[in-house]
């Protein structure tokens, strides 16, 4: 039994130490010699799709983070179905849900016009998440780069690995542990929800089953978002500056105003309250852990080397 349970611990440490020598392969200079304005060309197509509409910024975070979440940061979100598999589009937290693909499509043409063949969607994906942040008034974080694409994905796999708006504090910290991720990566990357649009459908159990939500908002949201009826009705994540990066969100979390059951768990009398409550105070610090948190997410998992693709149609494999 003894030696049965090494093997086990062995096998669990040499496959972090495999993915943490993958992610040390990511550097920020990985294309500039062959797409040597990559950087701009990203920042361009994201400042076109902002100014278009500015609800797209959380919708390119929201991909970069299902995307990092379902086997690594592999660009496998943007596989459209095939005979061979049932990608992650249509499970359960994406169906209907997740967009910007036409703004991940767009950049990638662009990319693709100046330097064929050479950068993946997978960086592609996280450049677009991070000037989609800054553009909106965020904080900015270096972006390592080399990831190459997925060749597949799985709709069983995006499942079971994203974390779901019912999910309570425990089941949350165990989900970002999945993912190397670590208690305050969890409070602080929730702070993403200071921007963005959330569906009737997804913050309705809160507003009716939950008893930790302000009275007199969970009576105006029911007023929008009936028992049933209007599932895609959509209501901002903060109320008040949805489309604006700043630490709102913790404020409304401590006064109970937040739309999903899995934001309250940050502050309903569990082990995250004082980092909520930090964040609410100190917008610098919310931004700093932020900004460390995507790098940490950003490196879960990638492809490199040999391994994967560099897709030229993001939507499908070569």
């Amino acid at each position: 039994m003894a030696s049965t349970y090494f093997l086990v611990l062995f096998a669990l440490v040499a496959a972090a130490t495999v993915s943490e020598a993958n992610a040390a392969k990511l550097r920020t200079d990985f294309y500039s010699c062959s797409c040597r304005n990559l950087l701009a060309i990203v920042k361009t197509g994201i400042t076109k799709a902002l100014q278009k509409e500015a609800r797209m910024g959380a919708s390119i975070l929201r991909l970069h983070f299902h995307d990092c979440f379902v086997n690594g940061c592999d660009a496998s979100i943007l596989l459209d179905d095939t005979s061979k598999f049932i990608g992650e589009q249509t499970a359960a937290a994406n169906n209907n849900s997740a967009r910007g693909f036409n703004v991940i499509d767009d950049i990638k043409a662009m990319v693709e016009k100046e330097c064929p063949g050479v950068v993946s969607c997978a960086d592609i994906l996280a450049l677009a998440a991070r000037d989609s942040v800054v553009h909106l008034g965020g904080p900015s974080w270096e972006v390592g780069l080399g990831r190459r694409d997925s060749t597949t994905a799985s709709r069983l796999d995006a499942n079971n690995s994203i974390p779901a708006p019912t999910f309570s504090l425990s089941t949350l910290k165990q989900n970002f542990a999945n993912q190397g991720l670590s208690e305050k990566d969890l409070v602080a990357l929730s702070g993403a929800h200071t921007i963005g649009l959330a569906q009737c459908r997804l913050f309705r159990p809160h507003i009716y089953n939950d008893t930790n939500i302000d009275a007199s908002y969970a009576k105006f949201l029911q007023s929008k978002c009936p028992r049933t009826g209007n599932d895609r009705l959509l209501e901002p994540l903060d109320r008040q500056t949805p489309f604006h990066f700043d630490n709102l969100y913790y404020k409304n979390l401590v006064q109970k105003k937040v739309l999903l059951h899995s934001d309250q768990q940050l502050y309903n009398g569990g082990s995250t309250d004082h980092l909520v409550e930090k964040y609410a105070t100190d917008r610098v610090a919310f931004f700093n852990d932020f900004a460390k948190g995507m790098v940490k997410m950003s490196r879960i998992k990638p492809l490199t080397g040999k391994k994967g693709e560099i897709r030229l149609n993001c939507a499908k494999v070569n």
